[in-house]
Order: structure tokens, then C-alpha cells, then sequence
């Protein structure tokens, strides 16, 4: 995919003014994180797969791949997706020339992974506030745990901090005292 410069540094600018972009912008936006997409699905032969794109909660491009046998993409725990994020947002980073925020998704797995934290960290709320005491969540990724204090970030009643050490960092929710 050609693309031209003296656009991509006209978007770079509103970006890092803080305007928001165009709809052209995003869909070219769109369109490079497409290209990546396909380009490492084609490496295990899933050249058919559908994509979809939407913008999430805060502002983000969410670009979901269905269709065909993408489970390997996942991995155990979603440690392959992880790692295929990195890539595709390094690689969309270097075609812009600034990091606008995407994530990527397979088979809609970190929606539902997004539902199940926040479902366990309202768990874990409720029997902290029950028996007073802090509750360890699971030990979870960055995105998972930052999902965790974002779902109880406005309960006055609770706090919550991570504590541990990469890869074993997990969300404590503990009563405010």
C-alpha cells in the first residue's frame, strides 16, 4: 500500500494536536492496520478471513478477525494475540509515523476475555466489601488488570493496586479503610 507522506504528516499533526481525525483519516488509519492484519494472517494461510473495524470506549480502533481457523493466533491465555497486537501496532506505528491506538482482536476473544475480568473483579469487590479484607484477583496482563481498576475505578468504597512482579502481577481490591 502507497501512501503519501504529506498526508500522513498532515494527520501525524492533528493527532498530536489533540484534533480529532478526519473520517478519511481514520480510514486510512484503518486501511494500513488492515494491510498488516492480512499480511500476518496470509502467513498461516487465512487469506479469507473477515475484519471488522469499530471504535471502542475510549476513542481506539478495534479490528476483529473472524472466519477461518485463527485459534492459533489466540494461544494459550491470549499470549499469542498479545504478541500479534505488538506487532501489528509496531508495525502501523512505523507506516504513520506516530502511534495511533489499536487493538486487535480474533474471533471477538478479548471481548469476551473484557467481560470475564470485569465479572471477576466485581466478584472480588463484593467479598472484599463482605468480609473487610483485600481479595488477590488472578494474575493477569497489563490490558486485563488496567480492565479490572477501570471497572472499579468509581466505587468509593474500594481501592485497587496491582502488586507482584512481571509476568506474575496481579489487581489486589481492598476496602477502603
Amino acid at each position: 500500500m502507497e501512501l503519501d507522506t504529506e498526508k500522513l504528516q498532515e494527520m501525524k499533526q492533528h493527532y498530536e494536536e489533540g484534533t480529532e481525525l478526519t473520517d478519511d483519516e481514520l480510514d486510512l488509519v484503518a486501511d494500513v492496520t488492515i494491510d498488516c492484519i492480512r499480511s500476518i494472517l496470509a502467513c498461516f494461510g487465512e487469506e479469507h478471513s473477515a475484519i471488522d473495524e469499530y471504535e471502542g470506549d475510549e476513542g481506539e480502533l478495534i479490528l476483529d478477525a473472524t472466519g477461518g481457523n485463527l485459534n492459533i493466533l489466540i494461544g494459550r491465555h491470549g499470549r499469542n494475540l498479545e504478541a500479534v497486537q505488538t506487532l501489528v501496532a509496531s508495525l502501523v506505528s512505523r507506516k504513520l509515523g506516530f502511534r495511533y491506538p489499536i487493538v486487535v482482536d480474533i474471533e471477538g476473544y478479548k471481548s469476551a476475555r473484557k467481560e470475564k475480568v470485569r465479572s471477576i473483579a466485581y466478584g472480588a469487590a463484593s467479598r472484599a466489601k463482605q468480609q473487610h479484607r483485600p481479595m488477590n484477583l488472578p494474575v493477569m496482563n497489563a490490558y486485563e488488570r488496567r480492565i479490572a481498576h477501570l471497572a472499579l475505578a468509581d466505587d468509593p468504597e474500594l481501592t485497587t493496586y496491582s502488586e507482584g512482579v512481571e509476568p506474575n502481577r496481579h489487581v489486589v481490591v481492598a476496602p477502603v479503610a
